[in-house]
């Protein structure tokens, strides 16, 4: 054979040639049944590059000196990096200069090849040089305000990441080792994985973070025994098996997020919330929302807040206690607290506490979602709402992707389309992207209400024939925090927490993110937690620099003042048959 090829090689070399054409003409079907895309979604509006250019104006005519040396900065260490180089090359030794410039932790620049060879060495320095030119320039605007900081910012940020020369196949050299390796199969295999990402996500290019096929809810996650007791429009209300003989005459009652399903508290027996508490001795209820379809566009917060009291009806109900401990979750507790300030007003004491899991109430800081809650963005969900009749589940999912870009975009696609590696069979991932719609009145009356307006804090909100204020809130209170939690960043949970009425508050501080840090079994002892003062009355610095850190799990120490709250031992009681075995029907639909 000419080259000194095989007659194996050539025949797979035929083989791939032949599939590539086939998964080509695959990807341009699935790209051409992409609907047209609402403009308002897909970036700022114009008036950001108006303040942003206007912005740049200003300073180049009131500070044309800082301009110039941020310009003859980035051009001499170009310059600099072209030249050393050149003289590497020159040496003959194809070695690259000296390496100062590797960042480090950073997981994109691990392989070795970013330090020893010129040609990548040259790249990386040279993405870093046009990264940090970028950044400063941002930095240097004199902006009108700090919104538009922060978002000139977070723009710079998602540019300087979606230009990684690792999310190139010429310029990243694990994909390039890993195609020689394969003999070009690995190229396949991502083209494979990039063309059933797009089918499946009707011509839009989504990852997919997790092997879809390793997990079934119901068989090896969501499998802790349980009935479903009520079934409405809106829910389904699971009652589970008791693993005591003995029980807390309180029962505890968990309303987690709409946004995601519920078994996130149920993954595997080895990390189940749900299973820890049914062995502490918990009657254990939890709420499993339906997935909304065009049927629910008119549903809003106020039928939330009404399933809300209906659930705590049937639970009263079918333990005979008037009064029971209640759990809400991300969006599940800021709505748990307008129920509990709704149920003051009404002076109805079925609450006896209240457990918030990273759950934001005061929203007059936005955090890292600044850029998606001004007008043009929200404008541009208002109209797809009104498209729709759904905030849905692609466009909320890749909300939050982008907030992190590099773990949750460009790295996966990087391992999925030019690794041509199959995601990973990753349980915690796997609930990530079974994401559900959200009912377009709600989003609206959350984002419009909560997150702009901030009603709930300032003034009140308005909601079923009440002005509800956070300072209603006035039941025993323990909030679960996550040090890293980008979507419900601690400082702002505390603050919330500062401004309800509750005598009784117990404010814990988790280490890692908004997900990992609840699901944060005992056995794993992995990450720790602070516990501080209840003395609310200075700031989260001061509250921070007197807490405590103690190693492992905060569900113990949840446990211990949950349990104080839940009343003496009774025995165990039996949920029966039900509607139908958990974890139900709901939690089986998926997005369309």
């Amino acid at each position: 054979m000419a080259m000194g090829s095989s007659p194996s090689t050539a025949k797979k070399l035929a083989e791939n040639i032949e599939r590539i054409e086939a998964l080509g003409q695959r990807l341009m079907a699935a790209l051409s049944s992409r609907t047209r895309s609402n403009p308002g979604i897909e970036a700022p509006g114009p008036e950001l590059f108006v303040t942003a250019a206007n912005a740049w104006v200003k300073t180049l005519s009131e500070q044309p000196g800082r301009v110039l040396e941020t310009q003859v900065n980035y051009w001499g260490e170009t310059l600099k990096n072209y030249a050393n180089t050149q003289m590497a090359l020159a040496r003959g030794q194809f070695a690259a200069p000296e390496d100062d410039s590797h960042p480090a932790g950073d997981k994109r620049f691990a392989n070795p090849l970013w330090r020893s060879h010129p040609y990548f060495n040259f790249v990386k320095r040279q993405y870093l040089i046009n990264a940090k030119a970028l950044k400063d320039a941002a930095q240097n605007l004199q902006l009108p305000d700090d919104t538009a900081r922060r978002r000139i910012t977070w723009l710079t940020d998602q540019i300087v990441d979606m230009m990684a020369p690792t999310n190139f196949l010429a310029t990243n050299p694990d994909a390039l080792e890993r195609a020689v390796q394969t003999e070009g199969e690995s190229l396949v295999k991502g083209l494979e994985n990039l063309v059933r990402d797009v089918e499946m996500n009707g011509g839009d290019i989504v990852v997919s973070l997790a092997d879809r096929e390793a997990f079934s809810v119901g068989e090896n996650v969501g499998t802790t025994e349980g009935v479903v007791v009520d079934r409405t429009p809106l829910y389904e209300l699971i009652q589970y098996k008791p693993l005591t003989d003995q029980v807390h005459r309180m029962p505890l009652l968990i309303f987690p997020p709409w946004i995601n399903k519920f078994y996130i508290l149920d993954l595997k027996p080895q990390n189940s919330l749900v299973k820890w508490l049914l062995e502490q001795g918990h009657t254990l209820f939890i709420v499993s929302w339906k997935n909304p379809d065009i049927s629910y566009a008119d549903v809003g917060l106020e039928d939330y807040m009404a399933a809300y009291l209906e659930a705590m009806d049937k639970v009263r109900e079918l333990t005979g206690q008037p009064r029971l401990n209640v759990v809400g979750y991300c969006i599940g507790g800021t709505t748990l607290s307008l129920t509990l300030a709704l149920l003051k007003q009404r002076q109805d004491d079925r609450v006896n506490s209240a457990t918030l899991f990273t759950t934001l109430t005061d929203f007059s800081d936005q955090g890292e979602f600044v850029s998606f809650l001004q007008d043009d963005f929200v404008n541009g969900i208002a109209e797809e709402v009104q498209r729709h009749g759904l905030l849905r589940a692609k466009l909320m999912s890749r909300t939050m992707s982008f907030l992190r870009p590099n773990d949750l975009v460009w790295g996966p696609a990087i391992r999925s389309y030019m690794m041509g590696e199959t995601p990973p069979a990753f349980d915690l991932l796997f609930w990530n992207g079974d994401s559900t719609n959200l009912p377009g009145r709600m989003a609206m009356q959350y984002l419009r209400g909560l997150c702009q307006q901030n009603a709930f804090v300032d003034g009140g909100y308005e909601l079923m024939g009440h002005k509800l204020h956070i300072s209603d809130v006035t039941v025993p209170i323990c909030a679960v925090t996550c040090e890293s939690d980008h979507i419900a960043p601690w400082k702002d949970s505390w603050r919330g927490v500062a401004l309800m009425g509750s005598a009784d508050k117990t404010f814990i501080l988790s280490e890692s993110g908004h997900i990992a840090g609840i699901v944060n079994p005992p056995s794993k002892k992995k990450y720790g937690h602070y516990m501080g003062s209840r003395d609310f009355s200075k700031d989260h610095h001061a509250w921070r620099e007197s807490s405590s850190f103690a190693e492992g799990s905060w569900w113990p120490r949840w446990g211990e003042w949950l349990a104080e709250r839940a009343g003496p031992m009774v025995p165990a009681r039996d949920p029966g048959v039900g509607l139908s075995s958990a974890p139900g029907t709901y939690v089986h639909e998926r997005a369309a």
